[in-house]
């Protein structure tokens, strides 16, 4: 499907330092070392796309030619790298999955235009067929649960089913959540003041447990943060403020699974539960916040996993 003014670049990245080595993240929180280990990552990708541009995103092709393909669809202000590295290798052991960089974040298009939630789940569908990729699982994280929902009423001959995680069918329903979003996409555009190395040290050493194997990647995080950009990421906080999928999320007919994290700040439980409803999908709990890919990485991985495995044997049958 590639045309002749299409072309790709596969990256190789150097090995990580050895996951045995030492890092002291607790001896000093406000230390902010310039280099550390890298976490595995997938194969990284550049393909330019007509009409489109440049779209980077991660590629995991599983031995096995049947296994199926995920789509990594990450949250607001995050990466697929940042959203999705604590559960990459679990899922690469049983899967093919591509993990996209959305408009603004980390890596992704630029594009000098507002930013809509229905290009990111067309910039995902143009991707998919460029790859030659009949059907995906996708896993929509936060507003990767928004694009997820877009991508299957938009192009539902791509989506075979979907895993919802922390995420929601609108946040716009009362006056506070309008406030809400309002306040975040405005003061977003500052934020790259703010998110220094040293304030972002300081906010991850507060979500990851320091004896966690993700500590040591603390340098590696705020790196990647900071890739953002602010005026496109402020827009995406607009697009989500006016975002609402109840008049159509629950007929999509594909089979689901929603991953509900019991302690979110972000997404309250009630609108969660209200999509998981909606979508009759099969829920799993994790007893965690809106960051418990970070905060409890081992426990997210697992029920990630199990969560696709779910999807996925509905789809067999």
């Amino acid at each position: 499907m590639a045309s002749h003014c299409t072309t790709t670049v596969s990256i190789s990245w150097e090995d990580a330092p050895n996951a045995n080595d030492k890092v002291h993240v607790k001896a000093n929180k406000w230390l902010v070392r310039n280099s550390g280990p890298i976490p595995w990552l997938p194969e990284a990708r550049l393909v330019v796309l007509p009409d489109r541009g440049e779209m980077f995103f991660r590629h995991h092709q599983h031995p096995d030619p049947s296994a199926p393909t995920l789509l990594l669809l990450h949250g607001w202000t995050a990466s697929s790298d940042t959203q999705f590295f604590t559960a990459y290798q679990e899922l690469a052991e049983h899967h093919s999955f591509i993990g996209i960089d959305h408009r603004g974040h980390g890596r992704g298009l630029r594009p000098n235009r507002t930013f809509s939630l229905e290009e990111c789940a067309d910039d995902a569908a143009a991707l998919v067929r460029w790859l030659n990729i009949d059907k995906v699982i996708t896993v929509g994280y936060s507003m990767g649960g928004p694009i997820s929902l877009h991508l299957a009423h938009r192009h539902p001959e791509l989506v075979a089913g979907m895993v919802l995680q922390a995420t929601a069918m609108e946040w716009r329903a009362t006056r506070r959540d309008r406030f809400t979003w309002f306040f975040q996409s405005a003061v977003s555009p500052l934020m790259r003041n703010v998110t220094t190395p040293r304030v972002l040290n300081v906010a991850l050493n507060r979500t990851v447990h320091p004896d966690s194997h993700v500590a040591k990647y603390i340098p590696w995080l705020i790196g990647e943060i900071r890739r953002n950009d602010g005026w496109i990421v402020s827009r995406a906080g607009r697009a989500l403020a006016k975002y609402d999928s109840r008049g159509w999320a629950g007929t999509l007919g594909v089979p689901a699974a929603y991953l509900l994290t019991t302690k979110d700040q972000l997404v309250a439980v009630p609108r969660q539960r209200e999509l998981a409803k909606a979508m009759q999908a099969d829920v799993i709990e994790l007893d965690g916040d809106h960051f418990v890919t970070l905060g409890k990485p081992v426990e997210y991985s697992a029920a990630t996993a199990d969560a696709v495995r779910r999807v996925a044997g509905r789809v067999d049958r």
